[in-house]
């Protein structure tokens, strides 16, 4: 692929390598926790509230038996417990565990301050239009809220 003469991206290789970059800084931050990208992203959704394994299969985007394998091998690590969820009897709902709750809390940290200064390059004025305009594309495509905003902290269970 050949490189544009000014040195600027398009708008698809943009976004396509920009989640690259954030899914290097999960992978990373990951394994400075013992902890797969997948796990990360698990314990950071449920910072905010226990789910149940149809709406944590949506919002991760993963197949039922792929989720059942990640809460599976989350749960043998004692991060997260599975509990009876409180709107239907017939159902579960995945929970953080003490352990799994302050290992989210450390990995959060990490990862958002890491997430952060990608865009160290950028000056205060740019950082908040690019989210602005990030935050546009989210919304405009009805993306579940997968991550606690980190000027709200994360969530105690």
């Amino acid at each position: 692929m050949a490189k544009q003469e000014d040195d600027r991206i398009g708008l698809v290789a943009a976004l396509v390598r920009s989640s690259f970059l954030v899914d290097a800084v999960y992978a990373e931050s990951g394994r400075e926790h013992g902890l797969t990208p997948q796990q990360g992203k698990l314990l950071c959704v449920l910072m905010a509230q226990p789910y149940g394994m149809s709406e944590l299969s949506g919002m991760l985007r993963l197949a039922k038996s792929s989720l059942t394998g990640l809460v599976d091998r989350t749960e043998n690590n004692g991060l997260v417990r599975r509990e009876a969820d409180p709107r239907d009897s017939r159902a579960v709902q995945v929970a953080l565990t003490p352990k799994g709750a302050r290992l989210a809390d450390r990995f959060y940290t990490e990862a958002c301050g890491r997430i952060e200064r990608l865009a160290d390059g950028l000056d205060p004025r740019e950082q908040e239009s690019l989210a602005e305009l990030l935050g546009r594309v989210v919304l405009d495509n009805n993306v579940p809220v997968v991550f606690v905003e980190p000027e709200s902290g994360p969530a105690r269970p």
